[in-house]
């Protein structure tokens, strides 16, 4: 009787390793490729992060009138906006837990500074738009999987590329109406977090990330809106969600 149960356990022991040896890869077999490709779309919320001139507060004098066209400010702001981006993945395995990455988008974004002034209750809005090319490249460290799940973090590098031709101070334009202008390509470093879920046919990823860029991004202009900044640096949080 012993004996039975002993070869009936074993029986059960060894069929299970077998059957689980045997559970398909899933995912469509990604991670198990050198290089893999997929695709993905973006959600961004983006602001600058304002470096004011030592005489920010200082009206605007406007040479072609012969006057101050502003008051003094008393604050320069910005607030999140929204946009969103398309693009693509390529990978490339270096071990099961990290591989290199990049993923050129498209993406759509629009940034506000608000101007407030001392003797106006109302406050000028200045919107900067871009449509951007985006080339970023990352590392990827990955957890060992569990089951149809893993973790990852994320970092690397990012140059931004202007699509649509720079803007350019009109000189017909009055002082007023003049646009804040940011530089046509600059660089960015990023750190993110996400996780691989697991199906049977495509991994599914959502990844939260932060983008900051290097360096001074506004282009120095002599007008109400450009002359007080003396650096603009771009803040964005990401939620991408990837298809592999």
């Amino acid at each position: 009787m012993i004996k039975t149960r002993y070869l009936i356990f074993l029986l059960v022991f060894l069929c299970g390793n077998k059957a689980l040896a045997q559970v398909p890869a899933w995912g469509g077999g990604a991670d198990l490729k050198d290089i893999s490709f997929g695709f993905g779309f973006q959600y961004i919320s983006s602001d600058f992060k304002i470096y004011k001139t030592a005489d920010w507060r200082t009206p605007f004098f406007d040479v072609g009138s012969n006057k101050n066209v502003t008051d003094s400010l008393s604050s320069i702001s910005s607030t999140g906006t929204q946009g969103f981006g398309v693009g693509f993945v390529a990978r490339y395995r270096i071990t099961d837990n990290l591989e290199l990455r990049t993923t050129p988008s498209l993406t759509f974004t629009d940034r506000t500074l608000v101007y407030r002034y001392i003797n106006s209750e109302t406050a000028v809005n200045k919107q900067v738009s871009a449509s951007l090319v985006e080339f970023p490249l990352s590392l990827k460290i990955k957890s060992d999987r569990i089951v149809n799940f893993r973790a990852y973090l994320i970092g690397g590098l990012k140059y931004s590329y202007g699509i649509s031709k720079a803007a350019a101070q009109d000189p017909n334009l009055s002082p007023l109406d003049r646009l804040v202008v940011t530089q046509r390509g600059y660089a960015s470093y990023e750190a993110g977090i996400g996780m691989d879920i697991y199906f049977e046919y495509f991994k599914f990823s959502p990844e939260f990330k932060i983008s900051n860029s290097i360096g001074n991004i506004v282009t120095p202009n002599n007008d109400p809106y450009s002359k007080p900044l003396e650096k603009l640096l771009l803040h964005s949080l990401v939620f991408t969600i990837y298809f592999e």
